[in-house]
């Protein structure tokens, strides 16, 4: 008989490993795969931007079909000027309330202002750079104020109340023209033997606190 075949009998090098029958036989020309070719074959990770545009296109398009009266929650209106008007005693151009969106009678209101540059403040505050004065905006978060106040479950008297104090009062953010003014008064304090209230008060523009203050008001009784 021959030699013996050099896969069974020579001792494998160090380049070569040993190979079983079945190895030769299926695959004599495969090469080894060692622990550091291994990390070649691991999957990459799918990226996911592909997917996030999809996503932000299909939302778009899911906008556009929306009418634009619709896209947007207008403010509720529980009462509208004239019936501001009813209550408050001021008028143009010192009327500083629009509507008031929610009121919870004795204890709280959030009344809107809508400040456009039609605003007589505007032309003096500033000519190149429209700001709402920050008195201003204290005067209308005291009008709103005002709307808890002069209601039946409260007693104040149209004809005799004033706006007597302001304390701890910060300006966080200008308001300007173009914006809504969102104003939510609330009854904190109420001493009628005396007729002094204290309410608490702060003022939006969409989710950003741009004033806040306490503030004290004076009742008196109705003239005869």
């Amino acid at each position: 008989m021959s030699a013996p075949n050099s896969i069974f009998t020579t001792a494998p090098s160090r380049n070569l490993a040993p190979l079983s029958l079945h190895q030769s036989l299926s695959s004599p020309l495969s090469p080894r795969i060692t622990r550091s070719h291994s990390v070649a074959f691991r999957p990459k990770p799918r990226s996911s931007s592909l997917v996030f545009c999809s996503t932000d296109e299909s939302n778009t398009a899911a906008e556009k079909e929306i009418p634009i009266e619709l896209r947007y929650e207008a403010y509720p209106t529980v009462m509208d000027i004239n019936q501001i008007r009813e209550i408050l005693p001021h008028r143009f151009p010192f009327l500083l309330v629009d509507r008031v969106i929610e009121y919870t009678a004795g204890e709280s209101a959030v009344a809107i202002k809508n400040v456009t540059i039609n605003d007589n403040f505007f032309p003096g505050h500033f000519p190149e750079r429209p700001i709402m004065p920050g008195v201003l905006m204290v005067e209308a978060m005291a009008q709103v104020g005002g709307i808890v106040m002069l209601q039946p479950e409260v007693g104040g008297s149209k004809s005799n109340f004033f706006f007597a104090g302001v304390d701890k009062v910060r300006f966080r953010k200008p308001v300007i023209a173009g914006d809504t003014l969102v104003m939510r008064m609330t009854l904190v304090k109420l001493q009628k033997r005396f007729g002094i209230a204290k309410m608490e008060g702060k003022a939006y523009v969409g989710n950003t606190l741009v004033c806040e203050g306490e503030f004290l008001m004076a009742m008196g009784k109705e003239e005869e």
